[in-house]
C-alpha cells in the first residue's frame, strides 16, 4: 500500500474562535475559517478545485457551503462522528495526492448552541443503533460512558479513588493553563487542582472541569501537492500520515473489553507511525493535540498512541510531561476542553493548532523548535468508535 507522506502540503488555515456564538450562523463561521486560510495561502476561492464539508448536524448537504464563493466546483459533505474534520481533510487530502487536484479546500463546521445539544443525554452518536440498524444498542450518555475508563483504570492499576481523581484533575488544570493563552478559545479560566477535585459531579469520576464543553465553530485548510507548496508560501507544513481506524463495536459486544484502552485508537496510532516512519513516538513526536472529550479519555489516550506505557501515566502527569514546559506538549491550545468542541470543526481545528506550532506562531503557547506534530479523534466512545490520527512536519524529508 502507497504512503501519502510528503506528497500533500498545507498553505493554508483558518479557525473561528470557538464559544457561544450567538451573533454567527453556520454560513458566517463557515466564511470567517475559509477565508482566514484563503488569506493565508494568498488564493481566492476562484482557486479552489474542490471541496469538503464536515459537518454532523449543522448542514445535510454541500449547499450548507453555498456562501463560501466556490464556484461550481465539487463540494462533498462528510461525517465521521467527532473525526469529521479529520475525515474532511482525509478526504482533501488523498484527492490532491491522487493527482485529481492541485488545490482542494478542507473545511468543518458545527453550530451546536442554537441546538439545544448538551451532550448529558444520550445522543445519537452514542446512543441506540449509531450504524442505523434496528439492533440493540448502549443508549448510556457520553460522561457514563467515558467514566467506564476512569473507574476501571483505577481498579486495574490499583490506583487509589482520591489519587485517581487528583490525576484527572491535573489534565484539566494543565489544559485549562494552555487554553487560558489562547484567544480563540472557548474557556480562558484557570483552575486549581482543588477546585477541579471537589466540582460537581457529572458521572463519577468526572466532575464538570473534566468534561469538555459544547461549543459552535469552524475550521479549514488549504492543501495543495507538495511539489508546489513553496510556490504558495516559504514555510509549509507536510502531511506525513493520515489513518482511521474504524472497530465494529467488538467492545462493546464482549464481555472481555477491559475498558483501559481504546482498540480503535490504538490502530490508528499503529498505521499512522508506521505511514510517517515513526519508531518512537515520545520521542519523536513534537507536540500533539489529542481527543479530551472528557480528562479519562486524554489519560488513556497517553498509552494508546504510546506516550507513556501501560499504566504509567500518572507518572508522566505528576511530572509534568504533558505541560507546555513539559517534554512531550499536549493540547497546547486548551484541547477539546477549553478551545470547544463543534463536533465537524474539531479535527481541523487540532491541525490548526499544530499548524502554527510548527510555523513557529503560536504566541505564549510556542513549543521550543518543534518538527513533527501528531493530532488524534475519537468519534464515538469506548467500546466502539472512529480512531483517527494525524501527523505532519515542518520540513520535507
Amino acid at each position: 500500500m502507497e504512503s501519502i507522506k510528503d506528497k500533500v502540503a498545507i498553505v493554508g488555515m483558518g479557525c473561528t474562535r470557538f464559544g457561544e456564538r450567538w451573533d454567527m450562523g453556520v454560513g458566517d463561521l463557515l466564511v470567517e475559517a475559509a477565508y482566514e486560510a484563503f488569506e493565508d495561502a494568498g488564493i481566492g476561492p476562484k482557486d479552489v478545485q474542490a471541496a469538503w464539508l464536515g459537518t454532523v448536524f449543522s448542514g445535510v448537504s454541500a449547499l450548507a457551503a453555498s456562501g463560501l464563493g466556490l464556484q461550481y466546483i465539487p463540494i462533498t459533505r462528510v461525517e465521521n462522528m467527532c473525526a469529521t474534520g479529520s475525515e474532511a481533510l482525509r478526504a482533501a487530502s488523498y484527492a490532491v495526492a491522487a493527482g485529481v487536484y492541485d488545490i482542494a479546500l478542507a473545511i468543518g463546521v458545527e453550530k451546536l448552541k442554537d441546538s439545544g445539544y448538551t451532550g448529558v443525554p444520550g445522543p445519537a452518536i452514542l446512543g441506540d443503533n449509531p450504524d442505523g440498524s434496528t439492533g440493540v444498542g448502549s443508549g448510556y450518555s457520553a460522561p457514563a460512558s467515558f467514566a467506564y475508563l476512569g473507574t476501571r483504570y483505577f481498579d486495574h492499576y490499583n490506583i487509589d479513588r482520591d489519587e485517581g481523581k487528583k490525576m484527572l484533575a491535573q489534565i484539566a488544570v494543565k489544559n485549562h493553563q494552555h487554553g487560558s493563552l489562547n484567544p480563540k478559545a472557548h474557556f480562558h479560566n484557570i483552575i486549581t487542582v482543588e477546585q477541579a477535585v471537589k466540582a460537581p459531579i457529572v458521572a463519577w469520576p468526572l466532575g464538570l472541569f473534566d468534561c469538555c464543553g459544547v461549543s459552535d465553530g469552524a475550521a479549514a485548510a488549504i492543501v495543495v501537492r507538495a511539489d508546489m507548496a513553496k510556490n504558495f508560501k516559504s514555510n509549509p507544513i507536510y502531511i506525513k500520515g493520515l489513518a482511521i481506524s474504524a472497530g465494529a463495536r467488538q467492545g462493546a459486544m464482549t464481555q472481555g473489553y477491559d475498558y483501559v484502552h481504546i482498540e480503535e485508537n490504538v490502530r490508528a496510532a499503529q498505521q499512522v507511525y508506521a505511514e510517517a516512519g515513526i519508531k518512537n513516538p515520545r520521542k519523536e513526536i513534537s507536540c500533539a493535540e489529542v481527543h479530551d472529550c472528557f480528562s479519562t479519555h486524554e489519560l488513556v489516550v497517553y498509552e494508546d498512541l504510546g506516550f507513556s506505557p501501560r499504566g504509567r501515566a500518572k507518572e508522566d502527569i505528576e511530572a509534568g510531561t504533558f505541560t507546555l514546559q513539559g517534554e512531550l506538549p499536549v493540547n497546547t491550545d486548551g484541547g477539546l476542553k477549553c478551545f470547544g468542541h463543534p463536533l465537524g470543526a474539531s479535527g481541523l481545528r487540532m491541525v490548526y493548532e499544530m499548524y502554527l506550532q510548527l510555523q513557529g506562531k503560536a504566541g505564549q503557547r510556542q513549543v521550543k523548535n518543534p518538527r513533527l506534530a501528531l493530532t488524534h479523534n475519537l468519534g464515538g466512545g469506548p467500546g466502539g468508535g472512529i480512531g483517527c490520527c494525524v501527523v505532519i512536519g515542518n520540513e520535507k524529508g
